[in-house]
């Protein structure tokens, strides 16, 4: 007769999957800077390659905690592409329909991804960015309300949410509480406003800079420049005790030194960051202070090796 096995190795599901990621010593591009710690959280370690899977998934499960993503609705979202890859695994894993709008700029590597996980796709206009990706999305919702569950994740609490109860007590715990600064980019902003408001909670004198593109046209894939675009309603400009603004080319500088400096292929908005934090730990150490400065790297390269930029010097 058969026996049953002696041990059965544990199983998670996807959701389960998502967060604890590694925080990572950048040391190379500060090797130079007397006293100053970089540590990046690597999100490109989460099933669906960003950090956007936490938001999504916390929007998910609030949709279905109060009875409004049911069987037979489709899931409705605007995205730059990031929270959509996300929603767009999650709907495959969970057994739901994805419909997204989004700019049809975004490159080849998002569009074959959200292909492969079966989504529904509406082009917007490239040269209305993300908000007119927002537009098409509450048209949609507001045509259809019985087919669509829309999550709108720059109006959703459930998106600053996810980093209030998962990336901030990690950084806590990954660096013992140990932290003088925290860095991150505006996009639907949940990153920036929940991880802030949990550090904020354990260390109060801790610096939060937010970091945005300098311009409104730019190519920091899945930023916001707040001055001219559509605000997020879960955005508040008060939590930050500074802003920096990034330059693309800046941004495309620094992925090319993170990558043959560090070893680390990391996405475009996730070297605009790491561009901030370096500007930060400049001032630091020329003052003679002592910092550890903690960011978010969103996602790898992988998702932005089309870009024509890898070809240039």
């Amino acid at each position: 007769m058969p026996t049953s096995p002696s041990f059965i190795p544990p199983i998670t599901t996807l959701p389960e999957r998502i967060g604890n990621t590694p925080l990572v010593r950048l040391d190379h591009v500060v090797r130079d800077l007397k006293g100053i710690t970089l540590l990046g959280k690597a999100e490109w370690a989460n099933p669906g390659g960003s950090v956007k899977d936490r938001a999504a998934a916390s929007m998910v499960r609030d949709a279905r905690a109060r009875g409004l993503l049911t069987p037979g609705k489709t899931l409705l979202d605007a995205t730059s592409g990031n929270t959509g890859i996300a929603l767009a695994m999650l709907g495959a894993a969970l057994g739901f329909p994805v419909h997204l709008a989004m700019p049809s700029s975004v490159n080849v590597e998002r569009k074959r991804i959200l292909r492969a996980y079966g989504a529904h796709i509406d082009w917007t206009d490239p040269d209305q960015g993300s908000d007119g990706a927002i537009r098409r999305a509450r048209e949609l919702a507001g045509n259809d309300p019985q087919r669509f569950c829309y999550v709108d994740q720059y109006s959703n609490d459930a998106n600053w949410l996810a980093h209030y109860h998962t990336t901030g007590p990690e950084i806590i715990a990954q660096t013992g509480g140990h932290f003088t600064h925290f860095i991150a980019g505006l996009g639907t902003s949940g990153t920036f406003m929940g991880t802030t408001r949990r550090l904020k909670e354990h260390n109060p004198t801790v610096q939060a800079i937010a970091m945005q593109p300098d311009s409104p046209f730019h190519g920091l894939e899945g930023l916001k420049h707040m001055g001219t675009s559509i605000v997020p309603a879960i955005y508040n400009p008060h939590l930050a005790d500074r802003e920096i603004e990034v330059e693309t080319e800046a941004a495309y500088a620094m992925v090319k030194r993170l990558a043959r400096e560090e070893g680390m292929l990391v996405g475009i908005s996730a070297a605009a960051a790491v561009d901030a934090c370096v500007r930060i730990a400049k001032e630091e150490a020329a003052a003679g202070r002592t910092a550890v400065i903690v960011t978010v790297l969103c996602d790898a390269a992988d998702h932005y090796l089309s870009e024509r930029f890898w070809e240039q010097a």
